[in-house]
């Protein structure tokens, strides 16, 4: 498999908002279940940190992608950020996620970022064991922290990773 991993642009959206539809529907990769919180390129753009957004490709399909959200407005927290990686249904367990990650662990380290987080539901093994293989710890468990749409309340596993080149000063 020849694939590459780019940043992502504008014309991606389709295939972007595609993939985050297959992670809807497993139920376990998202407290959505319906529609997502972000409809538009526009949405979503705001939401999302502008310097670390990276798409897998093998030609002009997209295999994955993965971007931060920043945890808080504050300007203490500016070094800390929310990973979303989505990986297209057909590409999970050949390695891609684990390059998507390295690539963007890399690029959050050149912008500065100096803790990586995530919030993963208990029964998503394959993140859970993608993110203790990139070297993120478990901090804890938060139980029923959100409610699905059907009405079921989720917990997940609060992980992290600190940088070992930013923020050491």
């Amino acid at each position: 498999m020849c694939y590459v991993i780019e940043q992502m642009k504008p014309a991606d959206w389709e295939q972007v908002l595609e993939i985050y539809y297959h992670g809807m529907e497993t139920q376990n990769a998202t407290f959505e279940i319906n529609e997502p919180d972000w409809k538009t390129w526009e949405d979503w753009n705001r939401a999302h940190l502008s310097e670390c957004r990276l798409v897998v490709r093998e030609d002009e399909h997209m295999l994955g992608w993965a971007a931060l959200l920043p945890i808080s407005a504050r300007e203490a927290y500016q070094g800390v950020a929310e990973i979303s990686i989505y990986l297209h249904k057909d590409s999970m367990g050949k390695g891609i996620g684990t390059k998507l990650m390295q690539a963007l662990m890399e690029a959050s380290e050149e912008a500065g970022v100096w803790t990586l987080q995530s919030e993963i539901f208990p029964e998503n093994i394959g993140s859970l064991k993608l993110h203790e293989k990139m070297g993120f710890r478990r901090v804890g468990i938060r139980e029923k922290i959100g409610q699905m749409e059907d009405g079921r309340w989720r917990d997940v596993v609060l992980v992290e990773r600190r940088s070992p080149h930013v923020g050491l000063d």
